[in-house]
């Protein structure tokens, strides 16, 4: 892994927590962006090397909306940057790791993929691999 390439923070509503965000980060999202793939929204503000992401759910069916609903807003995973997502994969689960969404298409047209929490502190840790 080569890096934290962002924390994701899952919020009821986008708008409102901007609004929050932008005050707390005296700065306006550098980017927003609807990822139907996952059912989600998100905004990302950049802060030197690493990015702070607010994830909204578009759909009640969504991991997000399924997210808050059980453990209200806050911190939903960490992401690192990888050179090679299916070679950390395979890493991972050689490990014994469990790997969820395996292929995924994430923010950014990057390939995701995540371990589960339940093996990871109650942390959901997020692997990114973004295509140059």
């Amino acid at each position: 892994m080569k890096k934290i390439d962002h924390i994701a923070i899952a919020v009821k509503n986008l708008n409102q927590s901007q609004d929050l965000f932008s005050k707390i980060l005296n700065k306006d999202p550098d980017k927003t962006e609807e990822i139907k793939e996952q059912d989600v929204r998100v905004c990302f503000y950049k802060l030197n090397n690493v990015k702070i992401e607010l994830v909204e759910s578009i759909n009640r069916k969504s991991v997000i909306s399924k997210f808050i609903e059980k453990r209200g807003e806050g911190l939903h995973h960490i992401s690192f940057e990888v050179n090679d997502i299916e070679n950390e994969k395979k890493r991972l689960i050689d490990l014994g790791f469990e790997i969820l969404e395996t292929s995924s298409k994430g923010a950014n047209k990057t390939k995701v993929c995540f371990i589960n929490r339940k093996q990871t502190n109650g942390v959901l840790i997020e692997m990114n691999e973004i295509n140059s």
